[in-house]
């Protein structure tokens, strides 16, 4: 449901959309490679069980437990969130930074949408849509 969601947007321009549209083809293109290693890997493994697990963990912050797929991050218990593989200290290294020196809003977003990290230009891209959208029509207050 959600894959076909997520599928909709895209195709209908709802999504962002740019000078080249490089960010909503990239996009468009990782979803539905995804979405078909999903659906094919559900259908072959879907009887599958992933364990089991007790009270006490779901009750203790499900430490350990597998309680949802995401391939947008993961928090592990050692280590803290990381964000598509990456911990906060490493993208603050790594994503792009706006005039002020911190990092932009927009690089986080472009990599848990693509996984790819951004470059200035693909951080840009995001902003400029984002601006184009920031408009709120006075009959919505």
């Amino acid at each position: 449901m959600l894959t076909s969601s997520v599928t909709s947007l895209a195709q209908n321009n709802l999504w962002i959309k740019s000078k080249n549209g490089s960010f909503k083809r990239k996009f468009a293109e990782k979803h539905s490679t995804l979405a078909s290693e999903i659906k094919a890997m559900v259908k072959e493994h879907g009887h599958i069980e992933l364990g089991t697990y007790t009270i006490d963990q779901v009750y203790g912050g499900m430490k350990g437990m597998i309680g949802m797929v995401t391939e947008t991050s993961k928090l592990d218990p050692e280590e803290g969130i990381r964000f598509r593989g990456y911990s906060i200290p490493e993208l603050r290294a790594l994503l792009p930074r706006g005039s002020g020196g911190e990092n932009l809003p927009e690089g986080i977003f472009y990599l848990l949408l693509t996984g790819d990290l951004p470059t200035e230009e693909d951080a840009r891209e995001v902003s400029n849509a984002w601006a184009r959208r920031s408009h709120v029509p006075k009959h919505v207050f």
